[in-house]
């Protein structure tokens, strides 16, 4: 439940941040959607070289521009600082690419007035047999890493589709770039700002010779990220000391799920369970 301290989340004080790097195939549905859920969208143009930002043109956002690739650590870190600006309560993240839907963003929001002042991620569980064996596999592998860098266990710590309160995405100073970034927000997450992570079920979309919508090739490279993700939390996981310790804890803890129909409940905590135990 919220308090006199935490403001309630809506449309008004969550803005949407949206890193694009040659996204012209899909942006504008992406962020027309983004706007049909949250008044302030906030674009970043990682240096594209095609028709990303012209597609846009014309549509009601703050667009940031980088002359040349920065990855999407920056983009986001960009993005943050001009959420901060605004005097944002939240934003949402979400890809250019249309992975994400925008329909997703009310349930992000809902779950994030459930569990004031934790992070809340889009995680793919339904379809997940959509999702290509080899991502799953690193998924898993992402999810099992980043939980001991946490403290507790988290499903689908690869998922762009967050919502990160102020005292998180305000946070300094944190470390990595590219993909890394993303991982290290949420060990930055639970060290610096005592916050849980709290998944909301969503779909699971991806490239298909059959699929109706049609995708861009992921910019995430699975085995070069999925090692620079795991190199930077195992040095972050050793700096903490006590690493036997912090395993245990981490697998002491469940993941949580803000999942009211009870669908993945054998799996994970209920909706509302997150207590400040799995907190550190």
């Amino acid at each position: 439940m919220t308090d006199a301290r935490t403001p309630v989340l809506d449309r008004h004080n969550v803005a949407v941040v949206i890193p694009a790097l040659n996204e012209a195939l899909r942006i504008r549905e992406v962020v027309e959607g983004a706007l049909r859920e949250c008044d302030h969208v906030i674009v970043i143009d990682d240096g594209s070289d095609d028709d990303t930002v012209a597609k846009i043109a014309d549509l009601p956002v703050t667009l940031l521009r980088h002359p040349q690739r920065m990855g999407k650590g920056a983009s986001l870190r960009d993005g943050f600082r001009e959420a901060e600006r605004l005097g944002m309560a939240a934003v949402t993240t979400m890809d250019g690419d249309g992975q994400h839907a925008a329909a997703d963003i009310p349930r992000l929001i809902a779950a994030a007035n459930r569990h004031p002042g934790d992070v809340i991620i889009g995680a793919r569980l339904r379809k997940r047999a959509s999702q290509p064996i080899y991502r799953r596999i690193g998924n898993d592998f992402g999810d099992w890493g980043i939980a001991w860098g946490c403290g507790y266990r988290v499903r689908d710590t690869q998922s762009g589709q967050r919502l990160y309160p102020a005292s998180v995405f305000t946070l300094r100073d944190v470390a990595g770039e590219g993909f890394v970034y993303e991982a290290q927000l949420l060990i930055s997450a639970a060290r610096l700002a005592g916050a849980g992570v709290v998944g909301v079920p969503i779909e699971t979309r991806y490239q298909a010779a059959d699929a109706p919508q049609q995708f861009r090739k992921s910019h995430f490279r699975l085995f070069r990220d999925l090692y620079a993700i795991t190199s930077h939390v195992v040095a972050q996981v050793w700096s903490y000391g006590h690493v036997i310790r912090e395993y245990r804890r981490a697998r002491a803890h469940p993941p949580v799920i803000d999942d009211p129909t009870g669908e993945f409940a054998g799996s994970a905590s209920a909706a509302g369970a997150h207590t400040e135990s799995a907190k550190r």
